[in-house]
């Protein structure tokens, strides 16, 4: 029987005590958890602040109770002060203040991921906050129901920003959201699918700041009133910062390999550079298929992923992870758009001669009433044809398809491949013609 300790217990340290739990009841799990609630659907904070939802209740799936009760030994609101990788232990101190040592044989480092938040002078005021925890969203609800919050700034508009955007709109609020790049969500996607989520939010009623430079908050001594940038000033009764997030990987700082940005550096079994230590989600580095090495890619599913293959390795049974494309998406307004992989913008950046292929058109016949268009691009590698990336939009639900993408990029298909590829046609679904093929068909 193995002791077996686990640090951290949102998405990736629940993935991996089910594992163990579920699977290996021999072995002896301690979790330990600074926070008081774990398995938080942060995706679904925006749905929630936006009244998309009912309530935040939903957004949990799971519990310490629940965890308690499969055998393991959950201490809550119990922060890790420091960890002795010779000895195999770990020092805690819980809520009340005792402190306490836990022996380990694996340990398992699931730290998650921290807001990144510049030194923006006037950062201290009150009203302004990142929303990451259940906590951080609980608080940006409350505020929209003031009555004298009248105008909210977003700082970031990667997915996070644009989906607080929206729910701050749907509040009845006026949003304003600030980017330094010049479109919306430009790590995911290019500029031919962004400009076209820029016009949606716009039209929504969204003032978009974008090419603009955040220098400074300003306020009455307490609460934050004005946001000042490169390129004018504006009022402001709250501010979200949602600029992104870096790996929270201090407790083993200069004891394990990290990677350019600090997180942990694994194998495909999740092993940290201690053969005893793992770490998984977006505390750690994963395996991409698109650039064929490893990188960091914080996403909920890549951290459930991680979990499963620590829970398994530490408990005797090997198992690799296949590694990741980066798959996601985003619904704003009714407008969908989902991407796998690399754009091509990204793909250049990375060294790549890459090129794209469009397609716009129908989803279904033109006689079909319930029609919207759709774009496509697919980014693949001008000398080897691999499929490098795919990006997709539309008002239809065309998120499936970026699977089959996914796939294609994990297994190293070629846009040729892609000309022929057997795809059914229904006039409820798709065109004889379909976009899929009709870009592929277009790749030079």
């Amino acid at each position: 029987m193995a002791k077996i300790l686990l640090i951290g217990s949102n998405h990736a340290g629940t993935a991996a005590a089910n594992t163990i739990l579920d699977n290996y009841p021999g072995n002896e799990l301690t979790i330990v958890d600074r926070n008081d609630n774990i398995s938080y659907l942060g995706c679904g904070t925006a749905l929630w602040i936006g009244r998309q939802i009912d309530g935040s209740d939903g957004l949990f799936y799971s519990s310490g109770e629940a965890l308690s009760k499969k055998g393991a030994r959950v201490m809550m609101e119990t922060e890790v002060k420091g960890l002795d990788f010779a000895a195999k232990q770990a020092t805690v101190e819980h809520k009340d203040g005792h402190t306490e040592v836990l022996p380990y044989d694996k340990l398992i480092i699931a730290t998650g991921s921290l807001p990144i938040l510049p030194p923006i002078p006037g950062s201290g005021l009150a009203n302004i906050q990142s929303v990451k925890l259940f906590q951080d969203g609980r608080s940006a609800n409350a505020l929209l129901d003031d009555p004298n919050v009248k105008t909210a700034a977003v700082i970031g508009a990667g997915y996070i920003g644009v989906e607080l955007a929206e729910a701050i709109k749907r509040r009845g609020r006026e949003a304003l959201l600030f980017e330094a790049e010049d479109t919306s969500l430009a790590s995911y996607y290019d500029e031919w699918l962004t400009h076209d989520m820029d016009k949606v939010l716009a039209d929504n009623g969204v003032k978009l700041h974008f090419g603009e430079k955040v220098n400074e908050f300003k306020g009455d001594g307490k609460k934050v009133s004005m946001v000042v940038t490169d390129k004018g000033v504006y009022s402001a009764d709250m501010v979200i910062m949602a600029i992104g997030f870096k790996p929270n990987a201090a407790l083993g700082k200069g004891s394990l390999e990290t990677i350019a940005n600090g997180a942990y550096r694994v194998n495909l079994k999740q092993q940290t550079s201690n053969p005893d230590v793992y770490a998984i989600g977006d505390c750690a580095s994963i395996f991409s298929n698109a650039v064929q090495d490893t990188t960091y890619i914080a996403l909920a599913t890549n951290a459930v992923r991680s979990g499963i293959v620590a829970g398994h390795n530490v408990c005797g049974t090997p198992l690799e992870s296949i590694g990741v494309q980066g798959s996601n998406g985003i619904s704003i307004f009714g407008y969908n758009m989902v991407s796998t992989g690399l754009s091509l913008k990204m793909a250049k950046k990375l060294g790549y001669d890459a090129l794209a292929t469009d397609f716009e058109d129908l989803q279904k016949p033109a006689f079909m009433k319930n029609n919207e268009k759709v774009k496509i691009r697919i980014v693949y590698d001008k000398g080897t044809r691999r499929v490098l990336g795919a990006q997709m939009a539309s008002k239809e639900n065309i998120s499936m398809g970026i699977h089959m993408f996914s796939l294609a990029i994990e297994e190293k298909v070629t846009i040729d491949r892609l000309k022929l590829l057997d795809i059914f046609f229904l006039p409820h679904f798709n065109q004889p013609y379909n976009y899929i093929t009709m870009a592929a068909l277009s790749a030079k």
